[in-house]
């Protein structure tokens, strides 16, 4: 269930497909003087390019720099803005882009729809929704006009084709809006020449101009009519939020028919001629090596298989692939973690703490002292790694979904001895991503295997690959100690300690991408991004928070929020420690502790809708928490049931254990751009908050993962999902969007924390909860590297 607390600045659904007719007469977006203030009567600078048909784009002026600064509320014992209070990684990813968001270009095609190449990556978090939305509204468009495609590699956009830190719709949302306003501008115009009437009298309505006559002349009759044979500059004011018929309203995706219906393309759907099913064979241990293969005429020999030099097979089928991987006898030499195993790593991961540096003081202060430790998490999206290639002499071309396509291409070209300029990237949609197609894996082997064949290849990972060689969440510990005193608490000291986590990707282009791996900077670059992704919400008196990691040997990396769950699941329960120890409400305290009004107000909302403080049975309690991060505000309330007949109950197969019961979300992005998106992205941030919290985590043993598919990593499942579930969208309280992507993650973690933690009376310290217990599966063997295709799939589904 979801639902929007109405506010003064709610209104009707309508759209640009509904009743408004524009700034209505007398506007001219082209020279008129903008007559109100705030960001929609805020003046801009646009582009009309040279064209056969409309295209336009935006150049923006330095008045979008500004820092956004929240209200501080006062507190006993306040706490200094920490670096990320001032600015954040979003912020920095925003800045960076700022210098091509001229090159975003919107053109205006002679049937009457729009299209904008998005120089981003749609990987399921619904931002061809939002941006298509952002073009319809200043464009005056119905949305199903409006048509958003993944723009190739463009190295012209440095920073600008970089998909994370919920960054997307934040970076875009003024030079969208921008080069939709300047179209717009240019259509009146136009018409005003084809009608001979003054462009104030026209107005614009679903795709069209209309004049005081009657008269109506279609978009697309008048898009090459409106195209310029030459650049010209020109100003425009975007719409008041008070004129917004689009923005803000909820709205399906774009592209829901297509992924319901099946029509939805990703790679491994694309027809590229002469590529056939690919597969590497991949060693028992993290990052193996190949000493060589015993069998390749055998393997040869099989009906359409062929081999590359490496341990890649090529055949008709991808049946075909996994038989021929099977049959593949391997020597290989030792990977990067030869012989780790969860208790090496944490012991290793203890030796490298940084130390805490504030003691208690006897008879003066008290402290809550505890460490936390979070194991591996799989980074595996649904849709496994994958990717076509068509490697040339001279040239290559690859198909994958990428978030950092740009690094991608110039990786490839590099790996392939080609000049950047001769290696073309597509990139499609993806099947999720939560951090994982930051990396282009897939891509870089499709172009080696390609090449060493001299034929097209669609390579796939197995499911199994996914998990026991691809990307994951890197296991950490978190020392954390508090004092406090008459109630109030005095300073707040984290450590956290965590397996390097790989940012090869740097923040989009090839500079930073290769910085990030050298042997000091890699730790510079980790600090950096700890540092402008970590907030406190609350006044802690003395905070310091640092990172330190050790041991480079894991494939890791950034998964939906980088650091921030496991760090702030620590802080929160600490704070419900705390609040236990000092005979505080945990609701009371953090209401009095909270920094920020906007969190505030989302964590009195989920009181008030949550019943905070009702009557519950034993075994079963209430957690709360608040997360802010990239100008947004979340709290989550979560209920669990810790009773015997409810962690044991059985389900075949699986892992039980605890079960949420309900959660109530109330979420606050400045201004929501599709409150039903918004809905969404935090629906699903609350199930891989429970996940983290119960249940998903990766086993480490004699150097590789136990965990070979989904049915091994329990995910948030159905009997694990709450049967109550609210999703509550704040009023806007800005006039510009805040990052959600990653918001619901943390927050959930550390709710149902808490929760757990009020229900046993004892806090959690290890997470996943079940990571001690006996598994619930068999392990697959390491040799062969995947099992055999399943035949039993009809005895599956029944």
């Amino acid at each position: 269930m979801t639902r929007r607390r109405p506010g003064r600045d709610e209104h009707h659904t309508s759209g640009a497909d509904g009743p408004y007719t524009g700034d209505g007469p007398g506007t001219d977006d082209l020279t008129g003087p903008g007559a109100a203030s705030g960001i929609g009567r805020r003046r801009f600078l646009g582009y009309v390019l040279a064209a056969p048909t409309l295209t336009v784009a935006a150049q923006l002026g330095a008045e979008v720099l500004a820092p956004r600064a929240a209200a501080a509320a006062p507190a006993p014992v306040p706490s200094p803005p920490s670096p990320a209070e001032l600015l954040d990684l979003n912020d920095l990813l925003t800045l960076a882009a700022l210098p091509t968001s001229h090159l975003l270009t919107i053109r205006l095609d002679p049937d009457g729809t729009a299209h904008l190449a998005l120089p981003r990556a749609e990987v399921g978090q619904g931002v061809t929704t939002s941006s298509a939305m952002l073009v319809a509204e200043e464009l005056d468009l119905p949305l199903d006009k409006v048509r958003v495609t993944l723009a190739d590699a463009r190295p012209e956009l440095l920073f600008n084709q970089l998909t994370g830190g919920s960054n997307t719709t934040v970076s875009t949302y003024t030079p969208l809006r921008v080069a939709a306003a300047v179209a717009r501008g240019r259509l009146l115009h136009a018409a005003s020449l084809v009608l001979g009437q003054a462009v104030s009298t026209l107005t614009t309505k679903a795709g069209a101009v209309l004049s005081p006559t009657g008269a109506l002349l279609g978009y697309g009759e008048l898009a090459a009519k409106a195209a310029a044979v030459s650049d010209s500059a020109v100003t425009v004011t975007l719409k008041d939020r008070s004129r917004f018929r689009v923005i803000g309203t909820g709205r399906n995706r774009v592209d829901a028919l297509a992924a319901v219906t099946g029509r939805k393309e990703f790679a491994m759907d694309l027809r590229v001629p002469d590529a056939l099913p690919t597969m590497i064979c991949r060693p028992p241990t993290i990052n193996g090596t190949v000493r060589s293969v015993a069998n390749l005429a055998e393997v040869r020999a099989m009906p359409g298989v062929t081999v590359s030099t490496g341990v890649a097979v090529r055949a008709r089928t991808f049946g075909q692939c996994v038989d021929a991987v099977r049959a593949l006898r391997v020597d290989w030499g030792p990977g990067t973690a030869e012989g780790a195993s969860d208790a090496t790593v944490l012991a290793k991961l203890r030796r490298a703490e940084l130390p805490l540096v504030v003691p208690p003081l006897p008879l003066l202060t008290k402290a809550v002292d505890a460490r936390f430790t979070f194991h591996f998490a799989s980074n595996a999206a649904l849709e496994t790694n994958c990717a076509i290639a068509d490697v040339r002499t001279g040239s290559a071309e690859i198909w994958a979904s990428l978030k950092a396509p740009i690094v991608a291409r110039e990786q490839i070209a590099l790996r392939l001895g080609l000049p950047p300029s001769a290696v073309r990237v597509h990139v499609t949609e993806g099947g999720g991503s939560f951090g994982r197609k930051l990396f282009h894996d897939a891509a870089h082997e499709a172009a080696e295997v390609s090449q060493a064949l001299g034929k097209p290849v669609k390579l796939m990972w197995h499911r199994t690959d996914d998990f026991r060689q691809g990307r994951t969440h890197p296991m950490s510990t978190s020392r954390v100690r508090a004092t406090y005193a008459l109630g109030e608490i005095l300073t707040y000291e984290q450590r956290h300690t965590s397996i390097a986590t790989d940012f090869g990707h740097g923040i989009g282009e090839l500079l930073t991408a290769e910085a990030a791996r050298l042997p000091v900077a890699d730790l510079a670059f980790s600090e950096t991004m700890f540092q402008l992704t970590q907030i406190s919400p609350y006044h802690l008196g003395v905070t310091t928070q640092l990172l330190a990691e050790t041991d480079g040997g894991f494939n890791t990396g950034s998964m939906r929020n980088i650091y921030s769950p496991n760090v702030r699941c620590a802080q929160e329960l600490v704070l419900d420690e705390v609040a236990k120890r000092t005979g505080q409400d945990g609701y009371a305290l953090r209401r009095r502790l909270v920094k920020d009004p906007r969190a505030r107000a989302v964590l009195d909302e989920v009181a008030r809708a949550g019943e905070w403080g009702r009557t519950m049975p034993a075994g079963t309690a209430q957690g709360i928490a608040v997360h802010t991060e990239y100008h947004s505000a979340v709290a989550v309330l979560a209920e669990i049931d810790c009773r015997p007949e409810t962690t044991g109950r059985k389900v075949p197969n699986a892992y039980t254990g605890p079960r949420v019961t309900k959660v109530v979300c109330a979420v606050d992005v400045g201004l929501a751009v599709n409150p039903r998106g918004l809905e969404a992205q935090m629906t699903g941030g609350i199930a891989d908050g429970i996940a983290l919290t119960l249940t998903s985590g990766l086993h480490l043993e004699d150097g590789h993962f136990l965990e070979g598919s989904w049915d091994q990593y329990f995910y948030t499942r159905q009997w694990n999902t709450p049967p109550e579930l609210e999703v509550i969208v704040m009023p806007p309280t800005g006039d510009e969007p805040g990052g959600a992507g990653e918001l619901a993650v943390a927050g959930a973690m550390a709710a149902v924390a808490c929760a757990y933690g009020r229900a046993t009376g004892t806090m959690p310290t290890v997470f996943p909860l079940n990571h001690a217990a006996p598994l619930a599966f068999t392990p697959l063997p390491t040799v062969p590297p995947v099992p055999a295709s399943p035949v039993d799939g009809r005895a599956r589904a029944l």
